[in-house]
């Protein structure tokens, strides 16, 4: 702006940074929610969506007339209604047509929309589009003022807020969105199950979601697939709106000569994209960890055919299939998060029955307002009817009139008492029409008329025969895309949560000697093979060794934390010992002031004393170590600025504790309680500073510890013994100045 330009004052508005932007992007939030993520419980469609099928039903691109380019359509989408960018118009144009990806396809494609590989369509110019007999249902009535139009972002032209949706298009084909703070993700549905769930709210509009599942199987994806959830966890889903489906690939055995077989995969989960799955698991076989698994082919054509051999005939087909449902997305589970926008645009999330509810409130809106338009132009035809009727009785006085009078259409209103519409309608006949045949298809018209007025009349005045209609329209949409046709044949097998097989975890992983390394700053790998003791292992530059143990990849490794939790590491899912390795820290929920006090391989049966740093300890079954999850599990409670000092396994019959005063204490095992979680008991006592190192060993076969690269014993212990919570005395002449035993 030039500087000799001054603004008004009233121009400027100081406002506080923070209200700003929370101004900005609470309207940016709205936007988002409001008009692109979430679709409308109503249609089930995204403005997106809506604004592509109007643009095409504006195109007159219905079932029965050509195609046209996408380029057109996507053109005039942009130009008139959607003001974003034309790639992403043209993907959500793609996705509607893809039999993949659409339960119930409202665009049919000509050209390459794309593939189940992952594969992109070809570029706008090349394809073409038109509706389906699916999008047609759902615009059916759109020109007889069934819904509300709103000026376009231009205001050139006008646009419907929501279709009639003569189709339960939300459910059917599902939705997925991601806006801000909340998401939506909704699994298509078969539309002959909706349709008659819809049917038993129309008989019972307080019928509960388990009736409404009598109809309902769960999702039916357009991939197919086995549906493998319990009964009592869909009905939980759907009853809130929120939960999951797990979805499993459709497999068969072929048998072959020689008593070998072989697995077919023809189906497979839901928005699984085939070529990435094959990666998958041809990448897990070259890891060698499906050792069950010889080979894969893909020998698909339109339809899905992924060969599986396996590593010898005497596996069972069951338990091969099992051990790759757990390794692979031939298993998936697909969320069910039913959050929509409801008919005042309010975004919330539904159960089964209250979506179905609010597409059904939607119909009756939209047969009343249908009633009323066909009510208003009835009564439009039947008073020109009316008036042509008058006309044929008087004719030699309506032909006087129009040959004398100049403007006749006043005495005709007068003579005859017509309204302005009929007067203007008998003044605009065609002489041809004065015929006496026309007169009487006039008459069978009024009449026929008059009969359809006093048949919508009553439907306007009862409920009950609205509802009726409102069912007879539903069955005829389930006549039309139920069961019995084609294209709405359950696809996906409505399952019920399968029996576990029993698989044993190493049959994910091939059995193979590792040794595992963690560096001081925390870096862990795996090598393979049991490397000797004496074999340098690089590390990078400023780092060193901090544990180094000899394991099997089907073990379970335990880290033990210096804030008191125990980690469970899978020895096959360490990075290998190529590079560097990977920071610990990534694999488990260890703080950065955290550190590693202990890594082993733990013994079953065995018994673990951990201590800390305040000299407090106890003992611990080795399978209470053991927790398959991220966060790990709480063994060891520290109080204050405490920290967990060892866990290391209990051997022998005697505890032997060292403090940072550099006093000794040896007390017999059994003083020492069991616990599973807790801080234990005193095993030392201080006046001044914590606990340095613990072990434990046998009476018998004396005290020992490390001293540069030899071993020290003492097998006189008397002097050091006592119970536990002791002082202790100095340790035997020679003991190591850093206060450790030094038997890791």
């Amino acid at each position: 702006m030039p500087d000799d330009v001054k603004l008004p004052p009233d121009s400027i508005r100081e406002t506080r940074l923070a209200e700003a932007l929370s101004e900005r992007y609470l309207a940016y939030a709205m936007s988002t929610i409001m008009a692109r993520s979430l679709p409308d419980v109503r249609d089930g469609l995204k403005p997106v969506h809506r604004r592509l099928l109007w643009a095409m039903h504006q195109l007159k691109l219905d079932p029965a007339s050509g195609f046209k380019k996408c380029a057109r359509v996507v053109g005039d989408v942009i130009g008139k209604y959607h003001p974003h960018g034309d790639a992403a118009v043209y993907e959500a144009l793609v996705r509607l047509a893809q039999d993949f990806a659409a339960r119930y396809t409202l665009v049919e494609g000509q050209g390459n929309f794309g593939n189940i590989d992952g594969d992109n369509a070809a570029a706008m110019r090349y394809t073409e589009a038109r509706l389906t007999e699916v999008a047609q249902a759902l615009l059916q009535g759109i020109e007889e003022d069934a819904v509300d139009f709103r000026a376009t972002y231009d205001g050139e032209e006008r646009e419907p807020v929501v279709l009639p949706a003569a189709f339960p298009n939300l459910l059917a084909n599902g939705a997925n969105g991601i806006a801000v703070g909340m998401a939506t993700s909704i699994p298509p549905h078969n539309a002959g199950e909706l349709c008659a769930a819809a049917l038993e709210l129309v008989r019972d509009r307080n019928a509960t979601t388990a009736t409404l599942l009598t109809h309902v199987k769960g999702p039916d994806f357009p991939t197919g697939g086995v549906l493998v959830e319990s009964r009592e966890a869909m009905r939980e889903a759907y009853e809130t709106g929120r939960g999951g489906f797990r979805v499993r690939a459709r497999w068969e055995v072929e048998r072959q000569k020689g008593g070998t077989w072989t697995v077919v995969v023809t189906e497979i989960p839901y928005q699984v994209a085939k070529s990435r799955l094959i990666e998958q698991i041809a990448e897990l076989l070259e890891e060698k960890k499906l050792p069950l698994l010889a080979d894969i082919r893909d020998e698909s054509t339109d339809k899905v055919r992924i060969v599986l051999e396996p590593r010898a005939r005497t596996i069972e087909p069951a338990v091969l299939m099992e051990t790759l449902f757990r390794a692979t997305a031939l298993e998936s589970r697909l969320p069910l998060n039913l959050n929509v926008l409801d008919a005042e645009r309010t975004p919330r999330v539904m159960g089964l029955r209250e979506a179905l509810l609010a597409w059904l409130d939607h119909r009756h809106v939209v047969l009343v307002r249908r009633t009323e338009h066909r009510l208003a132009a009835i009564a439009r035809r039947l008073e020109i009817l009316a008036g042509y009727l008058i006309a044929y009785l008087n004719l030699d006085e309506v032909i006087r009139i129009i040959r004398e009078e100049d403007e006749p259409k006043a005495p005709l209103m007068a003579r005859f008492e017509l309204t302005e519409v009929q007067a203007e309608a008998i003044l605009n006949m065609r002489l041809r029409s004065l015929r006496r045949l026309e007169e009487m298809e006039i008459r069978k018209e009024h009449d026929k008329l008059t009969k359809e007025q006093k048949k919508l009349q009553g439907l306007m005045a009862s409920e009950a025969k609205r509802w009726a209609a409102i069912g007879s329209e539903i069955e005829e949409t389930r006549k039309r895309f139920g069961e019995e046709t084609e294209l709405g044949k359950r696809r996906t097998a409505a399952g019920e949560a399968l029996p576990v097989v029993q698989v044993d975890e190493s049959a994910f992983v091939e059995k193979e000697p590792l040794t595992v390394v963690l560096s001081e700053k925390g870096w862990v790998r795996a090598f393979k093979g049991h490397l000797p003791e004496e074999q340098e292992v690089k590390y990078k530059e400023g780092d060193g060794p901090l544990f180094r143990l000899h394991c099997l990849s089907t073990d379970r490794l335990v880290a033990f934390g210096s804030n008191g939790r125990a980690y469970t590491l899978k020895a096959e899912s360490l990075p290998r010992g190529r590079g560097d390795g990977q920071p610990l820290r990534l694999m488990l929920d260890l703080a950065n002031e955290d550190e590693v006090v202990g890594l082993f391989l733990p013994t079953e049966g065995a018994r673990y004393i951990v201590a800390s740093s305040d000299g407090r300890g106890f003992l611990c079954e080795a399978a209470e170590l053991l927790a398959e999850k991220r966060t790990g599990k709480q063994v060891l409670v520290l109080d204050g600025a405490a920290r967990a000092r060892v866990c290391r396994e209990a051997v022998g019959d005697t505890v032997a504790v060292l403090g940072d005063n550099r006093k000794l204490l040896l007390f017999p095992l059994e003083q020492l309680p069991v616990l599973t979680r807790g801080r234990g008991v005193v095993l030392q006592a201080y006046k001044e500073g914590g606990l340095a190192d613990v072990k434990t060993f046998s009476k018998s076969e004396g005290l020992s510890w490390r001293l540069g690269e030899k071993t020290r014993l003492e097998m006189d212990t008397r002097p050091w013994r006592g119970n536990r919570a002791g002082a202790g005395k100095l340790p035997p002449n020679g003991f190591p100045r850093t206060n450790r035993f030094g038997d890791d």
